[in-house]
């Protein structure tokens, strides 16, 4: 407990009051189908200060995509996010682009963290996705050792990271509102295998919910409400052929093991559907 708490502090991820409460409260408790985020196959993670959104915090960049999403002539998607965070000022910092905004990645403080939060949107058969990564473990030792601090932290302060897309693009949501049903698929990258994994947090207005609004949620839920969830975390399968109802397949932050990942899901999917 002491050198998990030597740690943090070291990283500047979390407050030490903060890991203590986290600490003694145990497993936060989320809706019904999230136990099932943690069947499927999975990166990039939010380690900065207190699960809670602060808009006057966040600076946004929009960079060769307009604010006022639609208005170029390019439209408003695809779309990526780039977010990052300084412990000198506590301010966050949201690049609203059409690809990772490799500039705000530089410096031995960012290399040396690997705080950032990396997004794209993408669209298959006609259904938009959100795809967020987070960097776990890997490419130095110190990354190593506090791996599984650095996966439950980020998996604790992702829905303020998902708050920070919907408030800092809120004109692109606005003309949009559609997208806040849109799945989220979290990508948690580590070169450890048991933190090298893919969730599906469902739609995002739920995963970007606080964690009080989770807990308040009725503990049990219907089964129309449970195939939903099923169907919504189903992974997305590109059409065979062009087609004008999916993006490119080009990925910007490409997945190495994407072909067993579906496998994994289809399967996973397949055998709570016997269950039942």
């Amino acid at each position: 407990m002491a050198a998990a708490t030597a740690a943090a502090s070291t990283m500047s991820l979390l407050p030490i009051s903060q890991l203590r409460q986290q600490h003694g409260a145990g497993a936060m408790r989320r809706r019904p189908w999230v136990a099932r985020r943690r069947r499927y196959v999975v990166p990039t993670a939010r380690l900065f200060g207190p699960a809670i959104f602060e808009a006057s915090k966040l600076k946004v960049l929009f960079l060769g995509v307009d604010d006022e999403a639609g208005s170029k002539q390019h439209g408003p998607l695809p779309r990526t996010y780039t977010l990052t965070h300084s412990d000198v000022t506590a301010r966050l910092t949201l690049a609203v682009s059409h690809t990772i905004n490799r500039a705000q990645l530089q410096g031995w403080y960012n290399r040396l963290q690997r705080d950032e939060v990396v997004a794209e949107w993408k669209k298959v058969r006609g259904r938009m996705s959100l795809h967020v990564h987070c960097h776990i473990s890997g490419g130095h030792f110190l990354l190593d050792l506090i791996a599984g601090l650095r996966y439950v932290i980020f998996r604790k302060e992702l829905p303020v990271v998902l708050k920070a897309f919907v408030h800092g693009d809120g004109d692109l949501f606005s003309r949009h509102p559609e997208l806040e049903e849109a799945t989220v698929w979290v990508y948690f990258h580590s070169n450890l295998a048991r933190f090298n994994r893919v969730e599906c947090w469902g739609p995002l207005r739920d995963a970007a919910a606080p964690a009080e609004d989770d807990s308040a949620a009725p503990a049990d839920s219907s089964n129309s409400k449970d195939g939903q969830m099923m169907a919504m975390c189903e992974w997305p399968h590109r059409c065979p052929q062009q087609c004008d109802c999916c993006f490119p397949p080009h990925s910007l932050i490409p997945w190495p093991n994407e072909h067993d990942m579906a496998t994994a899901a289809a399967a996973d999917a397949s055998g709570s559907a016997q269950q039942q």
